[in-house]
């Protein structure tokens, strides 16, 4: 049998690994550019299609976890992620740079529909649990920016690829030494699920169509443009790629936060007691980030990042309690597809919003666009409390 506490070790590293290795191209654009002879607009479209297939390749693999076998699929991602860092490292022409970042977009699909419904099944507390699995893949998006910026200004772009693929590798085998095929008979599920009544689960799934749509496009966004954004607005501060790349990760530490007590007070509280003040945050902070610059935009953007990572908490805990075991890897597939695909979109949006009126046109279409989280929290049905046995 698999230690519980193993497997979620694994699979927190997983999600560091996974958020980390779709935003190292966001920090290294910055210095790619000049070396490849392109502009950042000209860029950054590259990486649409890594992104499209990191929510649309969810529906698969969920599928697979699910039938197949979600130790597996894990392992898969671990060396195939690997491989296709290093694969960028290695490029000559945009096409296989588009190309390579595809594959890191179709084995990232991997984990969040498999790994995230392996923390479920093995978790004793669900929102611990998911506020901790939540700060080890902020981490690995804070990492991205300082470690790629460190690594790209004295080796260069090209090792800010190869050094985390080598390393991913090494952790994969160490995972297929460690974890074994398991079997989900008798898996924990009375942790993972809540109850509202019957006639209220379309408000749920309403409530979480909603939010993922206009979160995931506005996560995607934030994470993708915060380095350029940095290094336009602060340059009264700093002109150092890897300065910037420290106050970047400084900023995601407090989400990490967020999304820890976030995990923390789902165990205590209904899902809607715990997002409706949530949604309040993003969209202002959004619009005031607009017009800042250097230190009062490092404070706002802290603010962005807390509103931003305790959403995606509260939506991937709401889908581990309504969901059960044997379906759970789909349901997260759907949750994801979903999600990745808007943004997928959310890229290429970014680079038509910045050429259109650069960051301000940008962060005020986002501002408007997370009003809706303010209305999927508010369509939430209540939770029916059940006795919790002796």
């Amino acid at each position: 049998m698999n230690s519980p506490s193993r497997v979620i070790s694994f699979v927190n590293a997983g999600h560091f690994i996974d958020h980390y290795s779709m935003l190292i191209f966001a920090a290294a654009v910055i210095i790619m550019g000049p070396a490849l002879g392109m502009a950042y607009s000209e860029l950054l479209p590259y990486a649409t299609p890594g992104f499209v297939a990191f929510g649309a390749g969810s529906l698969l693999t969920g599928w697979l976890g699910d039938r197949w076998s979600r130790r597996h699929m894990m392992l898969i991602f671990f060396i195939g992620i690997g491989a296709s860092m290093i694969a960028v490292g290695f490029v000559q022409t945009p096409v296989q740079l588009g190309a390579a970042l595809l594959a890191i977009g179709i084995f990232a699909s991997i984990y969040h529909p498999v790994g995230t419904a392996m923390i479920v099944s093995y978790a004793d507390r669900l929102g611990r649990e998911m506020g901790i699995n939540g700060v080890w893949g902020n981490l690995g998006v804070a990492s991205s920016a300082l470690v790629t910026g460190v690594i790209g200004q004295y080796l260069g772009w090209r090792f800010a690829f190869i050094v985390p693929g080598v390393v991913t590798i090494l952790i994969g085998i160490g995972f297929a030494m460690s974890v074994v095929h398991e079997d989900r008979k008798g898996s924990k599920q009375a942790a993972a699920q809540a109850r509202v009544a019957k006639q209220d689960m379309w408000r749920v799934v309403l409530s979480l169509l909603i939010v993922v749509i206009a979160i995931s496009t506005t996560f995607n966004a934030v994470t993708v443009a915060l380095p350029k954004l940095f290094a336009e607005r602060l340059a009264d501060l700093t002109k150092s790629p890897a300065l910037l790349g420290v106050i970047a990760a400084c900023v995601y530490v407090f989400g990490a936060m967020t999304q820890y007590t976030i995990g923390r007070l789902l165990d205590r509280y209904s899902l809607k007691t715990v997002a409706l003040p949530l949604s309040f945050m993003l969209a202002p902070f959004l619009y005031l980030a607009a017009s800042l610059n250097n230190l009062p935009l490092i404070v706002v953007s802290i603010g962005i990042v807390m509103g931003a990572f305790g959403q995606v908490t509260v939506n991937d805990a709401m889908v581990g309690k309504y969901t059960a075991e044997e379906w759970r890897s789909r349901a997260y597939a759907v949750r994801y597809f979903v999600g990745f695909t808007a943004a997928g979109a959310s890229v290429g949006l970014v680079a038509w919003l910045y050429e259109q009126g650069g960051f301000v046109t940008m962060l005020h279409a986002f501002a408007a666009l997370c009003l809706l989280a303010i209305a999927a929290a508010l369509i939430l049905p209540r939770e029916i409390r059940t006795p919790q046995p002796a």
